[in-house]
């Protein structure tokens, strides 16, 4: 495990656990993850781990900022250790994929609304949607 994720849970002022340090460690190695997928991962490490507690690790270090949990639209969670920037994502129709796009340039056009309606923006949320180069080089797609 990743020296470096126990500073960042003691910084954030929790508890170092296993459970907190596997469910990192997986995000590192599988990025945009499903619970699903980081149970699994974690649980090649550490079989008798209960699915409450990768459950419990993701929502609190969700909650800490630690990760970024995710969801586009007609998809489950996902979770990523990349926070702290107004980053996007762009995701394939054909087989879910997810990967980051950073914004298009560097003044981040996105949190200039045409209308704010009083509102302090900091943060905004775009979904690109299309295709991934695998689903397109399909025998299968469109």
């Amino acid at each position: 495990m990743t020296p470096e994720f126990t500073g960042m849970l003691r910084d954030a002022g929790m508890r170092v656990t296993r459970p907190r340090l596997l469910v990192l460690d997986s995000l590192a190695e599988h990025p945009h993850a499903q619970t699903a997928a980081v149970l699994a991962a974690v649980r090649e490490r550490e079989p008798a781990i209960s699915h409450q507690a990768v459950y419990d690790s993701l929502a609190a270090l969700a909650e800490a900022g630690l990760v970024r949990r995710i969801q586009p639209a007609g998809s489950v969670a996902r979770y990523e250790l990349r926070v702290g920037d107004n980053h996007h994502h762009v995701v394939c129709r054909g087989c879910g994929r997810v990967d980051d796009v950073d914004c298009a340039v560097s003044y981040t056009p996105c949190l200039t609304p045409s209308e704010n309606h009083g509102y302090a923006i900091d943060e905004a949320e775009v979904t690109y949607w299309g295709m991934c180069p695998t689903c397109l080089n399909s025998p299968h797609s469109n």
